[in-house]
């Protein structure tokens, strides 16, 4: 499939809240523009609600996503949950303009457009339904996840736990003296070699996964790479935590990350402060390029994972 050279979802003509167009640096991510004065309503509507409420009380978190669709207006909450399910994108991104540089209003618009899209899921690294990170000059964790000078390689979310995970949600809430790390994203339609992996007889047979002790989860979970489901062909891996049984499959692991890495589908995409970008997880993989060296390097994300609401 050829990605989208136009989107039904660009027009907005009874829509003075929000606006949609293709994003600058990605064919099928879509960027979303909310009128500023809606944008400081809700700001200034949940400013109340303190984020040990949202982190305690799940139902708070749902109301956030009702407060941002009384200002936006239903039919933008229609098209978040739209395009994330919609093959031909599948993402988006959405910021806050510059209206706030406050961390919890960030979890709380966070906490909003997730919420719109579903349940977040339980994030075991951080204790709650979100995660917190910086990536630093200096780390010893045991992922890449904080390791700003390696490739952070192609993956999905969600690999090894067995809950589903539907949507991924990355904000970024601060960066200092970085340069490089940009986010990279691959759709698998955009994949030219995904079908040959796919269709190899190792692609769908249960691998073992599980995770290191950063992640405070202690699942064994076997899955395969490729399925078909809700949205067609879907994926599931990340090198790190996959434990292959042979050299044949640690082979085949090898050759596919390698592929996925040198894709010409695999496009680099910088996100401002204060933005966020949605992908549904089953037919995107994402991955961050390396930082260049720098001891003043600060990034700090958000990463929320969920469900679609059923």
């Amino acid at each position: 499939m050829n990605a989208p050279t136009a989107s039904k979802y660009l027009a907005n003509p009874a829509a003075a809240t929000y606006s949609i167009a293709p994003h600058p640096e990605h064919p099928r991510l879509l960027h979303i523009t909310v009128n500023q004065d809606a944008l400081q309503g809700f700001l200034d509507d949940v400013r109340h609600i303190d984020v040990q409420n949202l982190e305690y009380v799940s139902f708070m978190r749902f109301h956030l996503a009702d407060a941002l669709e009384n200002r936006m207006g239903k039919e933008f909450a229609d098209k978040l949950v739209a395009i994330t399910k919609d093959r031909n994108h599948g993402g988006f991104t959405i910021g806050v303009q510059g209206l706030t540089e406050d961390s919890a209003d960030y979890v709380r618009f966070g906490t909003a457009i997730g919420h719109i899209l579903g349940p977040g899921n339980h994030d075991s690294m951080s204790g709650t339904y979100y995660a917190r990170f910086v990536v630093k000059h200096t780390d010893s964790s045991d992922s890449y996840l904080r390791q700003a000078y390696r490739l952070f390689t192609m993956h999905t979310d969600g690999t090894f736990v067995t809950e589903a995970t539907d949507w991924l949600l990355m904000m970024k809430f601060d960066e200092k003296n970085a340069v490089g790390g940009e986010s990279r994203f691959l759709h698998l339609d955009d994949w030219a070699e995904c079908q040959r992996f796919a269709m190899d007889p190792l692609g769908s047979k249960p691998l073992l996964y599980k995770s290191p002790g950063s992640k405070n989860v202690n699942d064994r979970v076997e899955r395969p790479v490729f399925f078909h489901g809700e949205f067609g062909l879907s994926m599931s891996f990340i090198d790190q935590f996959v434990q292959p049984a042979n050299r044949d499959e640690a082979a085949y692991l090898k050759a596919l990350s390698e592929s996925m890495e040198a894709s010409s589908g695999t496009k680099t995409v910088g996100l401002p402060t204060g933005d966020l970008v949605v992908l549904n997880n089953y037919f995107f993989v994402h991955g961050r390029a390396p930082f260049e060296k720098n001891e003043l390097l600060h990034r700090e994300l958000m990463r929320q994972r969920g469900t679609f609401a059923r």
